[in-house]
């Protein structure tokens, strides 16, 4: 679990289960607790990574340690209505019983949790889900309120995709205008040199072919079904020891209906919450880098891979972005410098146990 337990509705819990029981006793005195289904609602396609490789396996383990009992629907591509900044007040208020979101689509709204999308904060997937975790259950408990959050993970640390240029050094980004992926990556692509542009991921790939953009900071993961192999000739990699940049995801679940759960049931969510499901989750998408990557080179895309010594440069560059954060924090209320070192810190414990 993530650190959100709840004591209350205990009571009715236990007034409930013998009421069920009782309802439930049929010939031969058998009795079945009743079935309970969870919506969960995403974003992303059907086919798409996160819903193979994880919210499909993790709904299929849920109901195989529950007996059959819960049963978890998934409806991609926002298919029960809304857009996907609206995702985290669907799960608040009860529109669904889960969301898999990205809780910077709402600039602002979640800031502690922001430091993990600073520059050059990220590590891989697997090490940076387990701390942005354990951090959201020591420091994001007031921003995820009305919900009980199960686990939150990163992607891997993104890459650049370019149509017409390579990238090699920080100074063949000036002016290139690149689809950012969030306020601290529109920040860190202008200190950069390059010009941001915003807009939803799907739109990518068309804007890529018709010009509208440069290239794209993606992770390898979105390449192969997104196509951007087939609009791009190269790809510059940017994480050595530290990557410029990841997006912060988040399986939340309604509180209400949480505390509504019986105690066997609660106990097979909390069994598939934390850091376990962190790391396994992380795992699935750093895994999921190459099938991109295989799909450029056999394209014949050039492949850069920015060594240390670079990195180190575009680092400095967008220090001034990190520093812009800790003020803003410190000017709400927060203790910014305190919560980049516990972030640092946090990627560092699980990069090296790794």
């Amino acid at each position: 679990m993530l650190g959100w337990d709840r004591n209350v509705g205990g009571l009715a819990a236990r007034s409930w289960a013998v009421v069920v029981a009782v309802l439930c006793i049929g010939a031969g005195g058998v009795a079945r607790a009743q079935d309970i289904t969870l919506r969960l609602h995403h974003l992303l396609p059907q086919q798409s990574v996160a819903q193979v490789q994880f919210l499909q396996p993790w709904a299929d383990k849920v109901m195989a340690e529950s007996g059959g009992r819960l049963k978890v629907e998934i409806y991609p591509s926002m298919q029960l209505g809304g857009k996907p900044a609206q995702l985290f007040d669907q799960a608040r208020d009860g529109v669904v019983d889960l969301v898999w979101t990205v809780p910077s689509y709402t600039p602002g709204r979640f800031p502690t949790i922001e430091v993990f999308e600073l520059p050059f904060v990220t590590a891989s997937a697997e090490a940076t889900s387990q701390a942005v975790t354990e951090f959201a259950t020591k420091y994001a408990r007031e921003e995820f309120a009305g919900v009980h959050p199960l686990v939150f993970h990163v992607h891997a640390p993104g890459s650049l995709h370019l149509a017409s240029r390579p990238v090699a050094r920080l100074e063949d980004m000036t002016g290139l205008k690149l689809r950012a992926p969030h306020r601290p990556g529109t920040e860190a692509l202008s200190a950069l040199g390059a010009v941001p542009v915003g807009m939803p991921a799907p739109e990518v790939t068309q804007s890529l072919a018709r010009g509208v953009v440069d290239g794209t900071l993606f992770p390898f993961e979105v390449v192969l079904p997104l196509r951007v192999h087939e609009v791009t000739r190269f790809h510059t990699r940017l994480f050595a020891k530290r990557g410029l940049y990841t997006v912060v995801i988040a399986l939340l679940m309604n509180q209400a209906r949480y505390d509504s759960l019986p105690p066997d049931l609660k106990a097979v969510i909390d069994a598939n919450s934390g850091l376990a499901v962190a790391k396994w989750v992380g795992q699935v998408f750093d895994k999921a880098e190459q099938p991109g990557i295989d799909a450029a080179l056999a394209k014949g895309n050039r492949l850069i891979t920015l060594d240390q010594a670079e990195l180190d440069r575009w680092e400095q560059a967008t220090r001034p972005v990190v520093d812009r954060w800790v003020a803003d924090s410190n000017a709400r209320g927060l203790e910014g410098q305190a919560l980049l070192d516990e972030a640092r810190a946090l990627v560092a414990k699980y990069d090296s146990a790794n």
